[in-house]
This record gives structure tokens, C-alpha cells and sequence, in this order.
């Protein structure tokens, strides 16, 4: 016997949006803010996750010049690479994933950290938009390499997950990248999806 289950794409998506309207609380945001909180939300299905997330005001348009002007999207791992809708960036922006460069793992290993973090040896930040859904020892590298004096990206999208240093990564990120606008969330909930969920809203901002 079929289902009855809604099949049509617009339908589904609207009424995916109408729900995480009813049910998050997006008023909080700026409104350049709100569809992107939105966006997350309907990544992970957890209306109350917009009550974790933190930013800099003006994050939203910050990333948007930054990617309209070229910047690169820099990603700590391939899964938030892979979630980010490359058709949909506004000029052609290059999503640079360097965990599989063949210099990491030798990085990794005379550092003794994880291939994570070794990678943001190897990153331009400068002017960039860096995303990170996965690893904290990345995000930790990268606030180090900042405080060291190295090049500001435009904006730090920041969703490492898990149980060791998830929460902690992004409580520094919030009071030691001074000056460089940043979206995160509170606690240890994240992940890839939220993170390309970010940048995908922000490249693209999609009226629901």
C-alpha cells in the first residue's frame, strides 16, 4: 500500500520553511541574519539551535561582499566542502579543502596534532571565508595562527562538533578573534551540514 507523504519539491520546501519559522525563534536576529539562522535550522531540525547561535553583527553581509568579490571558502574537512551548493556562488569561488594535501599528514605528524589542524598550516586566510564543520583542533590552530598576527579572513563560520573542545573552541572564538566577524553556537552541537547550511544562505539568500 503507498504512503501519503508530500512529494512535490516547492511544496515540501515551503512548508519545511513555514515550520522552522513557526517553531525557531528568528526574531532575535538581525534580518540579514534570519534566513541564514534559518537555513541552519532546517539543516538539522532542531528549532532550538537558533538559540545557541552567536555572531557579529553585519557577519551576513561581510561573507556576501567577500564571496561576491571572489574570496575563497576554506573548509576543514571534505564533508562541509562537499554540503557547500557550488552553483550557487556568486562568483565561481574556489572551496579549498586542504585534509587530503600530501603535505598534512607530515605536517600532522612533526606538529603532533590532528590532520585538522595541520591543514590550517597550509591556508591563505587572508580575505577568505573559512568554514569549519567538524574538527575543533582546526578552529583552535587557526585562533592561534590569528593572535600570532596572521592574516584576517573576512568571516569565520565555525560548527565543530563533538564531546573534546567543541564548546570550548567556540566560547575562544568569541572573545579572541577580535575584529573578525564570525558565526558559531554555543555548546557541543554542530557539523558539516550546519556549516555548508551557513555559507549556502549566506552566498545565496533565498527568500522563505
Amino acid at each position: 500500500m503507498p504512503f501519503d507523504y508530500l512529494r512535490d519539491p516547492a511544496a515540501i520546501s515551503a512548508l519545511s520553511f513555514a515550520k522552522v519559522r513557526a517553531e525557531a525563534n528568528l526574531g532575535r536576529f538581525e534580518p540579514a541574519m534570519q534566513p541564514v539562522a534559518a537555513r541552519i535550522v532546517h539543516a538539522c531540525g532542531m528549532p532550538d539551535i537558533a538559540d545557541d547561535l552567536r555572531y557579529t553583527p553585519g557577519i551576513a553581509e561581510a561573507a556576501r561582499a567577500a564571496l561576491s568579490a571572489g574570496a575563497a571558502i576554506i573548509t576543514d574537512g571534505r564533508m562541509t566542502a562537499h554540503g557547500i551548493a557550488t552553483a550557487r556562488l556568486p562568483a565561481a569561488n574556489a572551496v579549498v579543502c586542504a585534509i587530503d594535501d600530501p603535505r598534512t599528514a607530515a605536517i600532522a605528524a612533526e606538529l603532533g596534532t590532528t590532520r585538522a589542524a595541520a591543514a590550517v598550516e597550509l591556508w591563505d586566510t587572508a580575505g577568505s571565508v573559512i568554514a569549519i564543520g567538524n574538527a575543533p583542533t582546526a578552529l583552535f590552530r587557526l585562533l592561534e595562527k590569528l593572535a600570532a598576527g596572521g592574516a584576517a579572513p573576512a568571516a569565520v563560520i565555525a560548527f565543530p562538533v563533538g564531546f573534546v573542545g567543541a564548546a570550548e573552541s567556540r566560547a575562544a572564538l568569541t572573545t579572541a578573534a577580535a575584529g573578525v566577524p564570525y558565526l558559531t553556537l554555543t555548546g557541543r552541537r554542530g557539523g558539516s551540514a550546519m556549516a555548508a547550511a551557513a555559507v549556502n544562505a549566506i552566498a545565496a539568500p533565498v527568500a522563505k
